[in-house]
């Protein structure tokens, strides 16, 4: 029995790091993180949204960082007008608001453009109002993003 269970830990640790490959527990704490693509081909997270720890799926495609209307709840975010978004999904409404702080391993970036999307559900998209302030590279597999001190 013992055996067994030791095998089953062996192979939920192993999945875990093939699913989710860059936690925040393994992602470097400097200005250069380097993010592995998941099982799906997408690069995911965990970043630090206002000091709370959010799995995000990084989205160059995604104009700003986009968040559900949940987590903007538990965030305590508020919006200050509402925009028309064009998704995957079709046209929508999102609430625009800002974000004290976005933190991807050793990267911090203040006052932050959101919106809050309703039907987003429970991902969060880190788009190009973070991603724009940084150098972010493709290359086999990898994305690399570092601070720059534009």
């Amino acid at each position: 029995m013992a055996i067994w269970f030791a095998l089953a830990g062996g192979l939920f640790y192993f999945m875990n790091g093939q699913v989710n490959p860059n936690s925040a527990e393994n992602i470097e704490q400097s200005a250069e993180v380097v993010l592995k693509r998941d099982l799906a081909g997408h690069y995911r997270a965990e970043a630090y949204i206002n000091g709370v720890k959010i799995p995000v799926m990084v989205d160059t495609g995604a104009t700003n960082v986009a968040i559900s209307q949940a987590l903007a709840d538990k965030l305590g975010l508020h919006s200050f007008h509402a925009v028309r978004t064009q998704t995957a999904n079709g046209e929508t409404v999102s609430y625009m608001t800002r974000l004290n702080s976005v933190k991807l391993g050793g990267i911090v970036a203040q006052d932050v453009a959101a919106s809050i999307s309703p039907n987003l559900g429970d991902e969060m998209l880190l788009g190009m109002s973070f991603l724009g302030r940084m150098d972010v590279r493709l290359h086999r597999g990898t994305m690399t993003i570092r601070a720059t001190n534009d």
